[in-house]
């Protein structure tokens, strides 16, 4: 079965420069669009970054020129480079693949890379911006 594990995070100060990785398996990397999810605190879900399975990339605006989302399909992996960190990046950040159920259950469960399906989704790791 499809796996995600995102690895990285934590507390940072404001403008610091963490990595997020998030390592896939049950499927391969160039199969399906990836990318990241967010839930800051009383705040709905939303689509930060997204590689589609051609290699291009989209930005929520709030990130555009800070965060770069990159693939290695060798290691099946996609990471989120985030740069000049803000207070309002604080959130839980979720690693997400396209081909999934939609999921009531989860935070970001109503949110699909392709209209037709839902997204596979990782557990979620928390950043922190002081």
């Amino acid at each position: 079965h499809v796996q995600l594990v995102e690895s990285g995070g934590g507390s940072v100060q404001a403008r610091g420069s963490p990595r997020l990785s998030c390592t896939a398996s049950g499927f391969t990397r160039g199969d399906a669009d990836m990318g990241w999810y967010r839930q800051g605190p009383g705040c709905e879900c939303e689509s930060v970054a997204t590689i589609t399975s051609s290699g291009s990339q989209f930005y929520t605006d709030s990130v555009k020129g800070r965060f770069t989302i990159s693939q290695d399909n060798t290691k099946n992996q996609v990471c989120l480079q985030m740069n000049s960190l803000k207070p309002d990046d604080t959130a839980v950040y979720y690693c997400a693949a396209a081909g999934g159920p939609w999921d009531e259950n989860h935070p970001c469960g109503r949110h699909g890379f392709w209209s037709s399906t839902g997204n596979y989704w990782g557990r979620g790791t928390q950043v922190t911006v002081s």
